[in-house]
């Protein structure tokens, strides 16, 4: 079948700003021999250096790619120039039953989401029994807890002398002195809280009212300890979410195999950050009929790909698992029901007030809650003096965090218009992630 991916939505796969330009440069006739497709998949050869020609084949399903050429780079540029051939040219591709090469990689697939979805099937049947580890050796349960809660402690009590001797005197700390309490708690265990301390130095350089903003952080570093010291008496959400935060990793698996949701989930944003020497995607997805966000994460080391296969702009039927926590926004997919499809307009909150009244009741329920999705619908962008902000039709606006020419990208698709606009909310200012023409998601980078 033709993919439904716009150009623009298949450029946004390649791994880097070189593979979507060699991508381009692949999307020509000549290059490829023996195209063909299916309903799931597409496949063609491309005339590489040597002597023997590249095999390329995408399951369009996702999409997911598989190329024999050397590349490292996840898709490849030979990925990324079959899909757009397949957008630009999809009667090339001759009809049928695919080569023994691409059936081996469907069947394939086939088998590892089966092995993937039984552990959900079997939910039910009765788990085994599981072993304690021994308390006494270093590296159990047990003596993590204990590292753990003695390192909160000590930071408890950091943070008093913080506020006693005043917080106008941080100033003057050097980026050595908060360091070394992040690296206190990296000893101690709870590397969630270590990021939050390697934070604070930039809301103290954060300009006009930094010593409230400052105030607020060190609030929910504190009511995070109070958290974990009342950990035997808090509700299990309460206590999925504090460990969390402090740096407890979810069993996968244990996720995947829980309760899922399953709806039409619209892929409205993404954006990719340098955090601890790793690439971080956030990938916000918007229930159609359940009406609720959901994140996905993917991480990737320098030189590796992150995953793209949920193409922002489209929709999917898929189940998704969600992660345990207070306000669950973190998902894993599970599985999918259906080839992605465009997105045919851009679902929000009608005014700026219904938005923001969304995100103060999750952080009503969930203080540690940083960043929220939010989509407005019927905003426009406008300059006010130096800073970029949105306006609704009741005459309410909240402050975008963007640069000026994305700014003007924006007053460009708007043309003064009222628009469709969603990112990412911290409390003070909106990072757009998208927007919509009026045919289509824009992603704002």
């Amino acid at each position: 079948m033709p993919t439904t991916l716009t150009a623009a939505q298949i450029v946004a796969l390649a791994p880097d700003a070189a593979s979507a330009t060699a991508g381009r440069a692949l999307a020509s006739l000549h290059k490829w021999q023996n195209l063909g497709q299916n309903d799931v998949a597409a496949w063609g050869e491309c005339q590489g250096s040597g002597k023997a020609p590249y095999r390329v084949q995408i399951d369009l399903c996702e999409p997911a790619f598989r190329c024999t050429c050397p590349s490292r780079k996840f898709p490849c540029k030979h990925g990324i120039g079959l899909l757009l051939l397949l957008a630009a040219h999809p009667a090339a591709f001759t009809a049928g039953a695919p080569p023994a090469w691409v059936a081996e990689w469907l069947a394939t697939r086939d088998q590892n989401a089966q092995r993937r979805a039984a552990p959900a099937a079997g939910a039910g049947a009765e788990a085994p029994p599981v072993v304690p580890k021994r308390s006494g050796l270093p590296g159990s349960a047990a003596a993590r807890e204990a590292r753990v809660a003695d390192g909160l402690e000590e930071l408890d009590r950091w943070l008093c002398d913080l506020v006693r001797q005043g917080l106008a005197s941080l100033q003057g700390r050097g980026h050595r002195f908060w360091d070394d309490m992040a690296r206190r708690m990296i000893d101690a265990q709870a590397p969630g809280v270590a990021r939050m301390i390697r934070d604070l130095p930039q809301i103290v350089a954060s300009g006009e009212g930094w010593q409230s903003r400052l105030l607020e952080r060190l609030a929910r570093i504190h009511l995070l300890i109070a958290g974990y010291r009342r950990r035997s008496i808090v509700s299990p959400d309460v206590l999925a979410e504090v460990r969390s935060r402090l740096g407890w990793a979810q069993d996968q698996e244990r996720v995947r195999a829980g309760p899922a949701v399953r709806d039409t989930w619209l892929a409205l944003g993404q954006s990719v950050t340098e955090e601890e020497k790793l690439r971080v995607q956030r990938t916000w997805l918007w229930g159609e009929r359940t009406g609720r966000p959901a994140l996905l994460l993917s991480f990737a080391p320098p030189g590796k790909s992150l995953d793209r296969s949920v193409v922002v702009g489209t929709a999917l039927d898929a189940d998704l698992a969600f992660y345990d926590g207070i306000v669950p926004l973190r998902a894993l997919l599970v599985q999918r029901h259906s080839s992605p499809v465009p997105i045919q307009a851009m679902p929000g909150h009608a005014t700026i007030a219904s938005g923001l009244g969304a995100w103060a009741d999750a952080v009503a329920r969930n203080p540690w809650l940083d960043r929220y999705f939010l989509s407005l619908t019927g905003v426009v962008p406008l300059l006010d003096g130096e800073r970029w902000v949105v306006l609704d039709g009741e005459g309410r606006s909240v402050v975008l965090a963007v640069r000026p020419q994305q700014g003007w990208r924006l007053r460009a698709i708007s043309g003064g218009r009222a628009i469709a606009l969603a990112g990412e909310w911290d409390g003070t200012a909106l990072m757009p992630l998208s927007a919509w023409d009026g045919d289509a998601i824009v992603c704002l980078d």
